[in-house]
């Protein structure tokens, strides 16, 4: 046996811990947080060797006045950006609206965006309408953009008659072949690889179209994801690899997954891809990165990895009380703020939007999404008798029925022929 050490300390194990617990005073102020426009813009055919700091330091291009500024400013036309600023606003009236459904218990389960918005909208305003989009669970504001009916949306979380899914899935895990969504798993970062495969594919067959794909920064430390990156690095696949750092998993701080020793885009560096730490509540900045990601893809320039690098401010969903392990203080403390606040300023700033028009706009939706609700819930509630036909349950799953199926599901409707079923 190997004699005692006793000239060197015990071995300590580090455990994270967050920095504010509820009670405590949220203080930010040493989140760096470098001026707008100051990163610089490599052409998309660089190494990604040569600008590794974009992985350590902020994307941003709305500076404090709400200027664009520096080589990330997309240079979108007014109209763009009020197309922008609307799919945003849209998205919280939305989540506002299920959120107090679900209060009502009127469905049993939702997922608010509130705050993060610009990851979704910003990025499908930069993408092809056809390319293909592996979302988690908080990017409803795709198919919003891309035009979603709302009243489709609801179908599916009141699970009713008008599911296109037929119940089949959890409130908010929505699936859209036809506009490019592929289906939400609650199964956190099994899209990475499914997004990587689908854009291997598309580059084996000689396709245009890219694949995007969106996880937390906590399921960041699912073997999924590093699975998934060991690929597309291999393969130079056409894929964007979005980790939206919102500095909460369910309730465990960014740190378990290693927020406190480097960037989520850092990880990048690791495997040899471009890597951008982007301003996540910066809509002109998320949609700078992403088409400059698109073009990289597009030209066979491999993968990116983009960090968002914004703030979940309200709780995990609602089966969560984000007062019970966070400082109550933490969402107004958040020194990027508002996406949506900071795109209406920029507009008000060039002289192309205004506050009454805002104050309209917001009501306008608020009644859109009323509107929908009210149409929705025609075909039904959660929980309100059996909406879809009870031999349903024998389809879906393979795509010839095996006969032994066959025979339960002739046998199950005559015996409910035979009751009055």
């Amino acid at each position: 046996m190997d004699a005692p050490r006793a000239n060197l300390p015990p071995l300590s194990l580090h455990v994270p811990e967050p920095r504010f617990r509820p009670g405590d005073e949220a203080d930010f102020s040493d989140v760096v947080v470098p001026p707008a426009g100051s990163a610089r813009r490599p052409d998309t055919a660089e190494p990604a060797s040569s600008f590794r700091e974009l992985a350590y330091t902020l994307v941003r291009v709305l500076d404090e006045s709400g200027q664009a500024v520096g080589p990330w400013n997309p240079r979108l036309d007014p109209e763009a950006l009020r197309k922008m600023l609307r799919a945003m606003a849209l998205t919280r009236a939305f989540d506002e609206r299920m959120f107090r459904a679900q209060r009502q218990g009127k469905t049993s389960f939702y997922m608010k965006s509130t705050g993060e918005e610009a990851v979704s909208v910003a990025a499908a305003m930069a993408l092809a309408s056809d390319d293909m989009c592996f979302p988690s669970y908080r990017q409803q504001g795709i198919l919003i953009t891309r035009g979603y009916p709302l009243v489709t949306m609801m179908n599916q979380i009141y699970s009713n008659k008008g599911d296109p899914l037929q119940g089949r899935q959890l409130p908010i895990m929505y699936s859209a072949k036809d506009h490019g969504f592929f289906s939400i798993s609650g199964n956190l970062a099994t899209q990475y690889p499914q997004a990587v495969g689908w854009a291997m594919a598309s580059a084996a067959k000689g396709d245009t179209r890219i694949a995007a794909t969106w996880c937390g920064e906590g399921s960041t430390a699912e073997g999924d994801f590093h699975s998934a990156m060991t690929f597309a690095t291999v393969y130079k696949a056409p894929v964007i690899l979005n980790v939206v750092n919102n500095q909460w998993a369910i309730s465990s701080f960014s740190g378990f997954a290693g927020a406190e020793a480097t960037t989520f885009a850092a990880r990048a560096v690791g495997y040899g891809i471009a890597g951008l730490r982007v301003d996540g509540n910066d809509a002109l900045a998320v949609y700078a990165a992403t088409e400059w990601a698109a073009e990289r893809a597009r030209t066979n320039q491999g993968p990116t990895l983009i960090e968002h690098f914004t703030y979940r401010a309200e709780g995990h969903s609602t089966s969560d009380d984000p007062t019970a392990y966070r400082s109550a203080g933490e969402p107004n403390a958040w020194p990027l703020g508002d996406p949506i606040r900071r795109l209406k300023d920029h507009l008000i700033a060039i002289g192309e939007w205004d506050e009454a028009r805002h104050a309209a706009q917001d009501l306008a939706l608020a009644e859109e999404v009323k509107r929908a609700q009210k149409e929705a819930e025609k075909n039904g509630i959660l929980g309100h008798g059996l909406h879809q036909p009870f031999e349903t349950m024998f389809e879906g799953v393979f795509e010839e029925t095996p006969w032994h199926l066959r025979e339960q599901s002739e046998q199950m409707i005559a015996e409910r022929k035979a009751a009055g079923i």
